[in-house]
């Protein structure tokens, strides 16, 4: 047992993938203690709306983990209070769910922390009770999980705002725009062919930020940064990829189905700064340009792109969202994507 729990958690602190690092989770726990299921759920969504989302479920025959996508529609996933035993584990306790019927198997949840916050729980169902020693050994493995993610946390984001920075940025980029989820319930969540999704890559900056600094010092303009940052999580959805490039400029990538969609997210953004008063600086204003990731992009490709489209709005009055696309389209901006015959990615 010590040899195999050994190499079960040499295996999970082997990865750098939150999505095989949960996987791989669920997978050391099915081999060390032989449940009926073992899954982690994570919760999403605006507060007051939170849902479970399954990030790996696995039972005794399954081959692989099941998980809901990524980007999966936030308005499908069953809210938090249809599973009182998780709702109640997310207050940090361990939960011993008695069963509701004869015969019907035992469950036992247990709260997934990071540093700063309960952000899900772990479930198992057993054939009886878990004993002791199997619940102290489930503790042991969520902390040294919770301490990996930290390691994670803090190699991925940026240490003042908490969102992710720009090293991850390419590998997180090719991955959402050209790898599926791990694998998916074939149920209703997935969409229909007919509403086909496409990634679209926003550029945030603010307006006037170094008159910001100059005026107030960088302190107040740490604290805008922080708040702005707060903004964009309220704004945006729950699975949405925001970045902090560095200085006062922010990336967002998202997955709509239509560039009005896109435009409505980021204009809503834009409202939401403008309205907001920041302490001591009061009202502040962004500029954003965005543009639809093409196939076979880079990520600098279509950075360069939605830079352009920032950069045509600070010019052109600030405070306002540009599509690249738009601006080449009425001739404001050249489409220097293709040369000739050959198209440059």
């Amino acid at each position: 047992m010590s040899e195999q729990l050994v190499d079960h958690l040499a295996e999970l602190t082997g990865f750098r993938d939150r999505d095989i690092l949960d996987v791989t989770l669920v997978g050391a726990l099915r081999d060390l203690l032989r449940p009926l299921s073992v899954a982690i759920y994570r919760s999403v969504g605006d507060q007051g709306q939170e849902r479970w989302l399954t990030r790996a479920h696995l039972g005794q025959q399954d081959a692989v983990a099941r998980a809901d996508p990524v980007w999966a529609d936030v308005d499908s996933l069953p809210l938090l209070d249809a599973y009182p035993a998780r709702l109640q584990a997310m207050s940090g306790q361990t939960v011993l769910a008695v069963p509701a019927a004869a015969g019907s198997p035992d469950l036992t949840v247990f709260a997934v922390s990071t540093d700063r916050e309960v952000v899900g729980v772990l479930e198992i169902e057993t054939a009886g009770p878990m004993s002791d020693e199997s619940q102290r050994l489930v503790g042991s493995i969520l902390r040294i999980y919770r301490n990996f993610e930290g390691l994670l946390d803090y190699s991925e984001r940026d240490t003042l705002t908490g969102l992710l920075n720009r090293k991850t940025f390419d590998e997180s980029f090719l991955k959402a725009t050209n790898t599926p989820a791990l694998v998916s319930h074939a149920d209703t969540r997935r969409a229909p062919p007919s509403a086909q999704q496409h990634y679209w890559l926003g550029v945030i900056d603010i307006d006037h930020f170094k008159q910001v600094n100059d005026g107030y010092g960088h302190l107040i303009g740490d604290e805008v940064l922080l708040l702005l940052s707060r903004l964009m999580r309220s704004s945006f959805r729950f699975h949405d990829r925001l970045y902090r490039f560095g200085g006062e400029e922010f990336v967002v990538l998202m997955r709509c189905a239509r560039e009005e969609d896109a435009a409505l997210a980021l204009e809503r953004m834009r409202a939401n700064t403008e309205a907001y008063s920041f302490p001591q600086v009061g009202r502040i204003t962004i500029s954003i340009g965005f543009t639809e990731v093409k196939p076979g992009d880079t990520p600098s490709g279509a950075f360069e792109r939605a830079d352009k489209a920032v950069y045509y709005a600070k010019g052109h009055g600030r405070n306002q969202v540009r599509s690249h696309a738009a601006l080449v389209a009425s001739g404001a901006l050249e489409d220097d994507s293709i040369i000739g015959d050959v198209e440059l990615f």
